[in-house]
């Protein structure tokens, strides 16, 4: 019996127990896509490869377990390129699978010709493509498992297109079963009793929680230890809802303070890269001691020389220090100084954001935005946030409550992210948790990336809440006055700021136009009632457009967005 490559490629990703491709099809994947819904992979087809990378990453972060980008060769693979470098700086498990051109017109200039595996090497932990159709099933099994082992990353198989309509037959190829789940390491006993000896001779210790004790699940042990311990915590920006937002012992409000003045740092999954300020003073005490806990090796050890170091899978390593607690029987006193500086710095900071979220003043700014949409988006919603203002903002302003629920421009600070990322999270959402929502919060330049993504919401009726933030530019922009008076000094090219985008940009009518619908809000009661009527009506797509005061900054008045001292 003969089967051929596009059925080889759909059933062994199915075998490696493969739920969710995203793509966008043409020459020579197109049979592959049609094979893939033949064999129970749900397929959905986007309108720019870069945003179909970004969407199947975010699959791999939700499940544990990759999705599937589906490209064609040359440029197709090249807009895909984003999607697998956010993917591995994340560490999440993403596969791309890329058509290329026919062996036989290697080095001719074939249609799209391209370097694809060479190229991809840069971006991927695996770039390979299969010598023989035989062995299809057994490197896309190396390249599920390479994905989520370890480290987790983006792999690539390149597949040429004279492969894909090609027929062997089934008896002399190579099947191979599902890939065990990644094999769950400890840390070594002395570094757990070490790291705990550090902790409880601390004086002003922080945990800080970073997305990689999202990925692996370890919500349960981390807030056990919080409560055991009675520490102070700080998450990094998609681990948000590890500990929920709202715990007592959450000092994100106090975040600048925390970091600077902490004696003893427990790093749970988190990196000290430039969202930590590297763990360097001024952010830093010059002798703060750092406890590292990573899956990777190689991580420990970055910019700041560890105290104690533990290697492992972190819910693992957690329960590992939770057992030695609870052996000691040691408990942070909530009265202490530090947890007194920590309380007042907290209210001060809440104060100065109420103060501004209740400004009366239109047209509004973000932070009052930002209290409506707290106010009436569901608790349990997937917040998907991108833009400068717009995510700095509406992190510090939007709790998460629950794990896996915020969704980023993360460490890569990748713009272009949100509607991939949210249509990922309302395709999983549909089949894992029926009925919970997912609200997309883009800046008006964050949201051009990929607006057109809007057709793919609207054609597989994902019932995404889209708010465009919109100042009418990239940091902040012009009001049309302003706008009318510029055009003035002649050709916009050469008098309009870098910064500026089209004043009033009507972006709700491009949902309208694909049968969604679409709110042009000037006013918190506009605002009030489009976020009633989107919330609830479960059915529609739907994108509210949020006009708000273009000069509009935050507390701080520091620009621009990489140097703030909150990120």
């Amino acid at each position: 019996e003969a089967v051929s490559g596009a059925q080889l490629i759909a059933q062994a990703l199915r075998a490696q127990n493969i739920e969710y491709m995203f793509g966008i099809v043409g020459i020579p994947v197109t049979e592959i896509a049609i094979a893939a819904q033949a064999a129970g992979v749900k397929y959905v087809g986007m309108r720019n490869e870069q945003a179909a990378c970004y969407a199947a990453s975010a699959v791999g972060y939700l499940t544990g377990r990759p999705g599937v980008c589906l490209v064609v060769s040359g440029p197709g693979f090249l807009h895909a390129l984003g999607g697998m470098a956010n993917a591995t700086i994340n560490c999440w498990p993403l596969i791309v699978i890329g058509g290329s051109s026919d062996r036989n017109q290697e080095t001719m200039g074939a249609f799209q010709e391209f370097p694809q595996v060479e190229a991809g090497r840069l971006y991927n932990k695996l770039s390979v493509r299969p010598s023989s159709l035989e062995v299809i099933p057994a490197v896309i099994e190396k390249a599920v498992r390479t994905s989520m082992y370890g480290r987790p990353g983006s792999c690539y198989i390149d597949i040429p297109g004279d492969f894909v309509n090609l027929q062997v037959n089934k008896s002399s190829v190579k099947y191979v079963e599902c890939c065990l789940p990644p094999p769950v390491s400890m840390a070594e006993h002395s570094a757990v009793s070490k790291a705990a000896s550090i902790i409880a001779l601390a004086k002003q210790p922080l945990l800080i929680i970073g997305k990689g004790a999202a990925y692996s699940h370890a919500e349960n042990n981390i807030r056990k230890l919080v409560e055991l311990c009675g520490l102070p915590f700080l998450p990094t920006p998609m681990a948000k809802g590890v500990v929920p937002d709202n715990h007592p012992n959450c000092v994100a409000a106090a975040r600048s303070m925390a970091l600077q003045h902490a004696d003893v740092i427990i790093l749970l999954g988190a990196r000290l890269n430039w969202i930590l300020h590297f763990g360097l003073p001024p952010r830093y005490r010059q002798d703060v001691k750092v406890i590292q806990i990573d899956i990777c090796a190689e991580e420990l050890g970055n910019n700041v020389m560890p105290a104690a170091t533990l290697l492992g899978d972190i819910n693992a390593v957690t329960q590992q220090l939770l057992e030695e607690f609870n052996k000691r029987s040691w408990k942070y006193p909530s009265n202490s100084e530090w947890w007194k500086k920590l309380r007042g710095k907290i209210k001060n900071n809440e104060e100065r954001s109420k103060g501004l979220a209740l400004q009366k003043s239109l047209p509004m700014n973000y932070y009052t935005v930002f209290h409506h949409i707290r106010e009436l988006i569901p608790k349990d919603c997937i917040l998907v946030s991108e833009g400068a203002n717009t995510m700095d903002i509406g992190r510090t302003m939007l709790p998460n409550f629950y794990p896996r629920q915020r969704l980023d421009a993360g460490t890569f600070g990748t713009m272009g992210v949100g509607l991939g990322f949210a249509i990922a999270a309302a395709v999983v959402a549909r089949d894992r948790t029926p009925g919970r929502r997912v609200v997309c919060i883009e800046g008006d330049s964050a949201f051009g990336f990929s607006g057109m993504e809007l057709e793919t919401i609207c054609r597989y009726n994902l019932p995404i809440l889209i708010i465009v933030v919109n100042n009418n530019g990239i940091y902040t922009g012009l009001d049309a006055n302003s706008w009318e008076e510029m055009l003035k000094f002649g050709d916009p090219a050469t008098c309009v700021p870098p910064v500026s985008l089209l004043p009033n940009a009507h972006y709700e009518k491009i949902m309208s136009a694909f049968g969604g619908k679409g709110y042009f809000v000037k006013t918190p009661e506009e605002l009030q009632n489009a976020l009633k009527a989107s919330v609830s009506d479960k059915q529609t797509p739907s994108l509210i457009n949020v006009m708000i005061d273009p000069q509009s900054e935050r507390k701080k008045q520091e620009f621009p967005w990489l140097t703030r001292s909150n990120l």
